[in-house]
């Protein structure tokens, strides 16, 4: 028995690793293309480089923290508001990026070896997820739709995603399969790699109510109403942590919502305050402006998709083939970016998280299907890598 699950994890192993180098080598292929097209006008300049496309954007942060830590002091513009600094950024990712750097010669090589690695023990968590729900073939095929993604160039760059995505698809996993031991500490991992702990937390709540009321065809023992009940307090007390230490260390108990703020007031003015569900609808608004459109339709067609994902969340078949905990992810997740999310151009890096949820594109078993979802994802991963990458010269171009 040993030998054979040994076998077949590495068959396991194999098949992803397959599936994931050749996929990276692609993106490879992509970034060089979009290095040489770099001009003057892109961010990297007209002598840009793979590595300096590697390192670009939200890289550089975890790099300064890796370097310089966290600032004692918030920096303030001239009328005294804070501007974007490193505590917006969890600390874990460039921690261990760093420490890996200086095994393999400097923070940048750690950043994307880290980054590699996690993305490919994503690949293969994200595979094991699946494979219960909807069959090796459906769960590979989601596989290689991760791999090649819209957003996989992340995996070749200095972002925390491809960490914070591995400790979320464990998570995941170990809730579908009631180990709640690990939750403990998968979500303390996940509370400071990446926000959304806080959508976990959410998870777990609506977790235990679902099991709850279907208690008399799937019993719930006191063992796990203990570990649910637990577990959503360890991820609140997570989720609000890094808050309370930016606080402590700087002085200002407002120190990381402040920080926040700074990236979105260059968008709605100076007197921008967080208020929970609003930052969406004011963002539709905005971005229906920007495109000459009537703003008065932004928030209408936002209410518009905000029905039209919880109608697929709840009737669509394929998405229901993935199971009640990922359901339940899909609707906590997207609560959470509606309840303290501004939308910009990172919207798209946002949505990541929601990748267990868009496997349920890879269940209809047409072969035809599949080729026609894989061409796709790998279109849109171009279009990221040369809007975000090769142009890079707008505020509609940062990833």
């Amino acid at each position: 028995m040993a030998e054979r699950r040994l076998r077949t994890a590495a068959s396991v192993a194999g098949t992803v690793a397959a599936v994931y180098v050749s996929a990276r080598l692609l993106t490879t292929l992509f970034f060089w293309i979009a290095a040489e097209l770099s001009g003057p006008t892109s961010r990297f300049g007209a002598d840009a480089s793979i590595s300096s496309l590697e390192m670009g954007w939200d890289s550089q942060w975890y790099w300064v923290i890796a370097d310089q830590g966290y600032p004692s002091t918030l920096p303030v513009t001239d009328a005294g508001q804070v501007t974007e600094n490193a505590w917006a950024f969890l600390p874990l990712y460039p921690w261990l990026a760093r420490a890996l750097g200086t095994v393999l010669g400097g923070y940048p090589a750690g950043a994307i070896v880290l980054a590699l690695v996690a993305g490919y023990a994503a690949s293969v968590a994200l595979f094991l997820l699946l494979r219960g729900r909807i069959g090796e073939t459906a769960a590979l095929w989601a596989v290689v739709f991760f791999a090649n993604g819209p957003l996989a160039a992340l995996f070749q760059m200095g972002y925390a995603e491809s960490l914070g995505l591995l400790w979320l698809f464990l998570a995941l996993w170990a809730l579908v399969q009631r180990r709640f031991g690990w939750l403990y500490l998968l979500v303390v991992l996940m509370g400071f790699t990446r926000p959304g702990v806080l959508a976990f937390a959410l998870l777990l709540g609506l977790y235990g109510i679902f099991r709850w009321f279907r208690r008399r065809d799937d019993p719930l023992p006191v063992s796990h109403i203990v570990h649910i009940v637990a577990l959503g307090a360890l991820a609140v007390i997570v989720g609000f942590a890094w808050q309370v230490i930016a606080g402590i260390a700087t002085g200002d108990p407002s120190a990381y919502l402040e920080t926040e703020l700074a990236w979105r007031r260059s968008w709605v003015g100076s007197e921008e305050q967080f208020m929970p569900f609003i930052a969406f609808f004011q963002a539709a608004a905005i971005w229906f402006g920007l495109w000459g459109l009537p703003t008065a339709l932004g928030p209408v067609l936002l209410v518009v998709l905000i029905v039209g994902a919880g109608v697929l969340l709840a009737r669509s078949p394929q998405v229901r083939r993935l199971g009640p905990e990922i359901r339940l992810w899909g609707v906590s997740y997207l609560v959470y970016l509606l309840a303290v999310f501004f939308p910009q151009s990172s919207i798209f890096r946002l949505l990541l998280p929601l990748t267990p949820v868009a496997a349920g594109v890879a269940v209809p078993s047409s072969r035809w299907w599949r080729i026609g979802i894989l061409v796709l994802c790998v279109a849109g991963q171009w279009v990221w890598i040369h809007e975000m990458l090769a142009l890079g010269d707008t505020f509609f171009r940062i990833p």
